[in-house]
């Protein structure tokens, strides 16, 4: 379980400090806050933990950054610059540290200090990362393309397709998952099945594949064959990147109540969203025994520095901006109709 992050001279962040929740995080903000950075770095820390990579390495290659040069991670300033980045976990009786350092002058990822890696690795922390593009339609061969052939997609692309295509755990499912995936089988009107890396949604009407489908069931199809395959398990790590993107409101209960599913059966997960209504269903369904924070990342208007601020209940929730512009928009509607 991840219990904190601090990041010093990282991208857009000169210095930022946030306490993860065991349970769900929500991060919101407006664009250009560093809401999918955060989660990127979270979710390389994790995969170094199963992969044994170097860290350093892989967060280059999520990230991408020109030429493959990890100094452009360090914020950019025309003096030489030292970027500090140090993940928390709590491990049995102790709490662990991964550390990072690097200049923006690093060209290559092996000269990057790496402390902690040792500790760090001894136990494994199972993580997926859902972008905003979906990827089980561009299923088919992508993976071995992606290790012989410079493509320009983001590592999370593969690993996500990695996951997908683990064959399930030997044995039926347990009670939990299977509601979860009936649920999805409900808003999806159908299964997921695999063939040769191709995916099907497959329903009484027959099997259609993932490039016909709308990006929204693929996106809720994603969450089934994880779901499915044992990979959202106790003790793992779920970050998904903006799951209203191409998503008809009409699911955001379902998509919540998943999620609300998944951190009660001890999956910690991590959500970036511009969505009122994902919130809103969230803020409604949560009950007393479940674990959310909200992660309100804005700019100082002195500074224009990023600073984040964390609360346990939506409605505490300052700056909002997504409450704002709702508002905004709900008396702009008032107004028209006088």
């Amino acid at each position: 379980m991840l219990t904190k992050i601090h990041l010093e001279n990282f991208t857009a962040f000169r210095n930022l400090d946030i306490n993860f929740s065991p349970g769900i995080n929500v991060f919101i903000g407006p664009n250009g806050t560093g809401k999918t950075h955060i989660m990127k770095v979270a979710y390389a820390a994790c995969d170094v933990s199963v992969s044994g990579k170097n860290f350093a390495d892989k967060l280059e290659k999520i990230f991408s950054p020109s030429h493959h040069q990890i100094g452009r991670l360090a914020r950019r300033e025309k003096v030489s610059i030292n970027s500090n980045i140090s993940i928390s976990r709590k491990l049995k009786n102790k709490i662990s540290h991964l550390a990072l350092t690097f200049s923006n002058h690093t060209t290559a990822f092996e000269k990057a200090d790496i402390s902690g890696f040792e500790v760090w690795n001894s136990d494994k922390i199972r993580a997926v990362f859902i972008p905003v593009k979906d990827m089980l339609a561009n299923s088919p061969g992508f993976r071995s393309s992606y290790g012989f052939r410079e493509l320009c997609f983001e590592e999370i692309y593969d690993d996500i397709l990695e996951r997908a295509q683990l064959k399930p755990l030997k044995g039926p499912a347990d009670r939990e998952r299977k509601k979860l995936i009936a649920i999805l089988q409900k808003a999806i009107h159908g299964k997921v099945i695999e063939k040769k890396e191709e995916f099907f949604l497959k329903n009484k009407q027959g099997e259609l594949e993932f490039s016909l489908l709308a990006e929204g069931f693929r996106k809720l199809g994603l969450l089934y064959v994880l779901i499915q395959n044992g990979t959202l398990l106790d003790g793992s790590a779920l970050f998904w990147d903006e799951p209203e993107a191409n998503l008809n409101p009409s699911l955001m209960e379902a998509v919540v109540d998943i999620l609300l599913a998944l951190q009660r059966l001890g999956v910690q997960i991590f959500v970036a969203t511009h969505d009122y209504v994902f919130l809103k269903w969230l803020s409604l369904k949560i009950d007393r025994n479940d674990r959310v924070t909200f992660h309100s990342l804005f700019r100082r208007n002195d500074s224009g520095e990023i600073q984040c601020s964390s609360f346990p209940d939506y409605n505490l929730i300052s700056p909002n901006p997504i409450n704002g512009t709702f508002a905004s928009l709900y008396d702009a509607d008032l107004l028209r109709g006088l």
